[in-house]
């Protein structure tokens, strides 16, 4: 019963670390876009 718990917390683990490592790449991914679309607008006028 104790394995079963400590090994479900391992998966458990990994899936919530996964999904903050998506959630941090979608952020830095969203940052870049929008200060190179900053970026356009100034230099076209």
């Amino acid at each position: 019963m104790w394995e079963n718990f400590l090994i479900s917390l391992e998966i458990m683990g990994k899936g919530m670390l996964g999904i903050f490592v998506v959630i941090g790449l979608l952020t830095l991914a969203v940052s870049v876009m929008g200060k190179l679309s900053h970026k356009e607008e100034e230099t076209g006028e």
